[in-house]
């Protein structure tokens, strides 16, 4: 795969770049994005080599794309029309269902391998690239029977090369799994930044007393939301039931606090230590 086009060349699609750029000097890397500044700004810090359009796809060997799940569905029947018959398409996003439908029936499915690597910070943009990015992340991939095999070999080998582990599941079991341990994080990150600056008008305050333990755990309401309201929109179905469950516990911790039960709030955290065991030697 010599030439590599990068669909959106933010923090996912740049930090593949960088690091398919790392194992194979000699591919070029074409970047195609809605946001002219970010493909400049791609081009002028090296991310990537070229700019491009989608007219161009017909000489693509690999299309990474890396844009929000939304305008992933709506452009990824057309990059499929735009492709050679030989040519591989992988999408980076963090819902499946709706991604692998739209394209069910497309004539070239089969150069379509759906795939969500667990990977990524609160940045964004081209600037906010890293490499190493994708080192010891899972890689989620979907209907990987429905890519004709030899595209098949020619992803693991990538996704093997930039230290990558796979993992194989059907698209709705994802989204379903997704919404517990990702989408729901998220909307709780959100929330209690909305909660805080709500309640501590003064931002200093907020500020000086804000410790490490509040950082960490608001740090992913500085995520995109161009980004996040589009996973939320697809996967809303998956994403109202985890947060009646968390609502739910959370009723609950309120009622123990009322009842000046702290006897078994110290047994509802201390059950839930085994979180640690459960999330043992992920970074």
């Amino acid at each position: 795969m010599k030439n590599i086009y990068m669909i959106g060349v933010g923090l996912i699609g740049g930090s593949f770049a960088i690091d398919i750029k790392k194992h194979n000097p000699e591919v070029v890397i074409y970047g195609i994005d809605a946001n002219e500044a970010h493909l400049n700004e791609a081009k002028e810090i090296g991310v990537i080599d070229k700019k491009a359009t989608l007219d161009d796809l017909d000489n693509a060997d690999l299309v990474v794309v890396s844009i929000p799940v939304d305008a992933t569905v709506k452009l990824l029947p057309t990059i499929l029309d735009e492709i050679s018959e030989n040519a591989l398409v992988v999408d980076a996003g963090s819902t499946k269902e709706a991604i692998c439908k739209v394209v069910e029936h497309h004539a070239k499915r089969r150069n379509f391998l759906a795939c969500h690597p667990i990977a990524g910070t609160e940045k964004s943009g081209p600037t906010a690239a890293i490499s190493g990015l994708y080192k010891g992340k899972t890689n989620i991939i979907c209907e990987v029977e429905k890519t004709t095999f030899k595209l098949q070999e020619k992803a693991l080998q990538l996704f093997t090369d930039i230290g990558m582990r796979i993992r194989y599941m059907d698209p709705v079991s994802h989204d379903k799994h997704i919404a517990y341990v990702s989408h729901l994080s998220h909307i709780s990150a959100f929330m209690l930044g909305k909660t805080v600056i709500n309640k501590e008008k003064n931002e200093r305050d907020i500020f000086d007393m804000a410790g490490s333990g509040f950082e960490s755990t608001v740090r992913l309401a500085k995520s995109s939301p161009a980004m996040w309201t589009p996973i939320f929109k697809q996967n809303k179905e998956n994403i109202l039931e985890t947060l009646e469950e968390y609502i739910n516990n959370l009723q609950h911790f309120k009622e123990l606090m009322q009842q000046d039960n702290f006897s078994e709030i110290f047994n509802e955290m201390e059950s839930t230590n085994y979180i640690k065991q459960i999330l043992n030697g992920i970074k």
